[in-house]
């Protein structure tokens, strides 16, 4: 059986933690002790991007969060978080103040994850998520998009630069993820984030890999290993996740262990993160889900012949395991 750490991702059951509601921290507790009994040594949270104009307000709330997670027994629990960046607060912006309005952002989610204790800090932090350019109301592809972007690209590296120095002051990688052409204009492609990074000097800035973009949006094995290896030998291989290319199910995927996991797991001694978006309803749109939601227990009724979201996280984690001990035995 692997020793490595594997985490879930809270999309099973929410985007928005609700830190400042003690009944839904309840719920957090309930779901986190049921699934460190299955085996889960830690979680991945979803941030909530902040609507508020003062996203430097929502650290208190967090660091409440966890006093309460603290309180309830699950002090060794090991939290990383989950991060959009949004119009609102965009990076790429070509006007200087939106940019310094998404670097007060960015910074305030780096202080919300120190507030957990975590270290990692992972998600499509580059270009808004799930936000298409578009020219004379027509959308931007292909040729066209990629010369949108290159601007925006070189005029986001001192940002992030800024970022990482204070990301390293307080003890966080940023892993910026790749998300694949269905959800977002960019970064599609691991090779997306390593030729953004390397105008960008701090190694507390890196790459997120995540199977579910691998298999969607890669130009293929070879170019994945290579890929893998230019993260790890410049020490930008900060997160790894496993997902399927529907965000469902792991046990029964097509998720293609060797070829996705053969290069990381000698680089890599990370947490593997299982991440699965449960039909919830703030899916339902953004990822077009069809399948039915897998219940929550406590929550929602039983359905017959549909698999509980615990059911769901207990065979994953048998399969990701099942999975290492192959690939680790080799």
């Amino acid at each position: 059986m692997s020793a490595r750490d594997i985490y879930l991702s809270f999309f099973m059951f929410t985007v928005n933690l609700h830190p400042d509601d003690p009944r839904y921290t309840e719920v957090i507790v309930r779901h986190m002790e049921k699934l460190r009994s299955i085996g889960y040594t830690g979680f991945d949270m979803p941030v909530f991007p902040d609507d508020t104009g003062d996203p430097q307000g929502d650290v208190p709330r967090y660091e409440k969060l966890r006093e309460a997670l603290d309180t309830a027994g699950l002090a060794d629990v090991g939290l990383t978080t989950n991060v959009a960046t949004t119009p609102a607060y965009d990076p790429t912006s070509l006007i200087a103040e939106e940019r310094e309005a998404a670097l007060v952002y960015l910074k305030s989610r780096v202080d919300i994850t120190a507030a957990l204790r975590g270290t990692i800090m992972a998600g499509p932090v580059l270009f808004p998520y799930n936000v298409f350019p578009t020219a004379n109301g027509k959308p931007l592809w292909s040729d066209a998009l990629q010369d949108w972007l290159r601007p925006r690209y070189q005029i986001a590296q001192p940002l992030f630069e800024q970022l990482g120095a204070y990301a390293a002051e307080k003890g966080v990688q940023v892993a910026i993820e790749p998300v694949d052409h269905w959800e977002t204009p960019a970064p599609n492609m691991v090779r997306d984030v390593l030729d953004f990074l390397a105008g960008v000097s701090s190694p507390h800035i890196g790459v997120c890999v995540d199977s579910s973009h691998v298999v969607l949006g890669s130009s293929g094995p070879k170019a994945y290993q290579r890929d893998i290896e230019d993260a790890a030998g410049r020490q930008r291989l900060h997160y790894v996740q496993v997902s399927p290319p529907d965000r469902g199910e792991v046990a029964d995927s097509w998720i293609p262990w060797r070829e996705f996991l053969g290069p990381v797991l000698p680089v890599y001694d990370g947490p593997l993160l299982i991440e699965v978006f449960n039909a919830i309803p703030e899916f339902l749109d953004s990822l077009r889900l069809t399948r039915r939601k897998f219940w929550i227990p406590e929550d929602d009724q039983p359905v017959p012949g549909v698999p509980s979201a615990y059911d769901v996280a207990e065979d994953g984690i048998k399969k990701l395991r099942a999975e290492l001990a192959r690939l680790e035995e080799r």
